[in-house]
């Protein structure tokens, strides 16, 4: 059956305003974007009066914890995580049990996306064997197998001549570098930021240049290969502003930000609370405002959001023996929507075109915009609603986010891949 979808508020990557049209979705195509579409017998029409509707979002930095440690997360689990929150394409990370560094394993993980997401799988594929950073992975097999990233992500690739390598071979096969910018020995034993709650909760810091110094080292590697290196979650302003000037000197550089690096810093930390606790640490309010503006004026090129599900007895542990990590797919949208569109921070505009339209380009894909014509992929937001996030209403299996039973303005109604509602609610 065909279906209606009734005077929404249309959002697009090249427009601030929004457009007040219907939709008229028929199989995987929406076949008309107009206003005052007639209806008939065989349409249902959903009245989307005060809606927003925009395209589909994409998520590219993702970690699903299959295969090795389900009991965190499955492929499954994180697709419907995903969709709880308006996304439809995932680009997994391979620090996985075993790693992903194979073409085995990377077709091993399209396999399990094909026969259990309802949504679009995609993965990366380790740069160095086990992530060791030792002997490079096979790289050429990886892509012939499916990967659209390479990346050692959850450690760096600590020998230079190894990564300038590996960025050589990854500009031949036309494959982005993914970069987690870190010195181990910079941040040795290090479990937040350093600096003054560090100092006052007597934890040992992980300081800002541990992230800088690797960060300005991977873009000149990939200024002297002339590889496309992408950073990921960056977390100071001192990082953004050294892309800012690569990006100016003609580097091929991308980058990520992530929405809790937007959100929070190591003030909310309190008393310990290890939902507070990720990789790269959150830092100062200061780099929360600087890492803001830095995403209205273009230098970031996606939002992605790390999710990084543990289980709540890890969680559980004391603040230094905890795991990094906190799950996003479920709240990235709302969340977003509450601290920064609902309060004419940036608009609509703005998201679509750094969570759902540059994320798909970054791995040669393309947008999903809402047009005559175009595939029907697509979200209705609803901004008067509200979301919380119980345990209930989360899909992912681990819940280490501090959203969790916190409320937020807006929710994600409806989502819809290739023409089909995977949520209606």
């Amino acid at each position: 059956m065909k279906r209606l979808y009734r005077n929404g508020q249309i959002a697009s990557e090249d427009s601030s305003a929004l457009t007040r049209a219907d939709v008229l979705v028929d199989g995987d195509r929406i076949i008309a974007v107009a206003s005052n579409i007639a209806s008939a017998d065989d349409i249902e029409v959903i009245d989307c009066t005060g809606r927003i509707l925009l395209p589909a979002l994409f998520d590219v930095h993702v970690h699903a914890r299959e295969p090795g440690r389900e009991d965190k997360e499955t492929i499954q689990t994180c697709s419907e995580a995903a969709i709880n929150g308006g996304i439809t394409g995932l680009v997994l990370q391979p620090n996985t049990t075993p790693t992903i560094d194979t073409a085995g394993l990377v077709r091993t993980v399209l396999e399990i996306g094909k026969a259990k997401s309802r949504i679009a799988i995609h993965t990366t594929g380790a740069i160095t064997k086990g992530r060791k950073g030792e002997e490079l992975a096979a790289i050429g097999a990886m892509k012939k197998a499916g990967a659209v990233m390479l990346t050692d992500n959850g450690d760096p690739v600590s020998n230079p001549q190894l990564l300038r390598i590996a960025m050589e071979y990854a500009k031949d096969f036309d494959l982005p570098i993914a970069s987690h910018c870190e010195v181990k020995e910079l941040s040795a034993s290090g479990c937040m930021h350093e600096g003054s709650v560090s100092y006052s909760l007597g934890l040992p810091g992980i300081p800002a240049c541990s992230e800088e110094i690797c960060l300005e080292r991977d873009i000149r590697l990939a200024q002297f290969t002339g590889a496309h290196v992408h950073i990921q979650h960056v977390s100071t302003a001192i990082g953004m502003r050294a892309i800012q000037r690569a990006k100016a000197d003609g580097v091929k550089v991308t980058c990520e930000v992530t929405p809790h690096h937007l959100l929070f810093n190591h003030e909310d930390i309190g008393s310990y609370d290890t939902h507070y606790k990720m990789s790269p640490p959150l830092r100062t309010a200061q780099d929360n405002a600087e890492l803001l503006q830095g995403l209205i004026d273009g230098v970031f090129d996606v939002i992605a959001t790390d999710h990084a599900p543990h289980t709540e007895f890890e969680k559980k542990n004391d603040f230094a023996s905890a795991p990094f990590g906190i799950t996003g797919l479920d709240t990235a949208l709302p969340s977003l929507f509450d601290a920064f569109i609902s309060k004419g921070i940036f608009g609509w505009d703005l998201l679509v075109k750094r969570y759902s339209a540059e994320p798909r380009r970054l791995i040669k894909l393309e947008p999903v915009p809402i047009r005559d014509g175009g595939i029907a992929e697509f979200i209705v937001f609803n901004p008067d609603r509200t979301t919380t996030f119980t345990r209930e209403f989360m899909k992912s299996k681990s819940i280490n986010t501090p959203f969790l039973n916190k409320e937020v303005r807006g929710m994600v109604e409806r989502v819809i891949y290739l023409g089909e509602e995977l949520l209606a609610r």
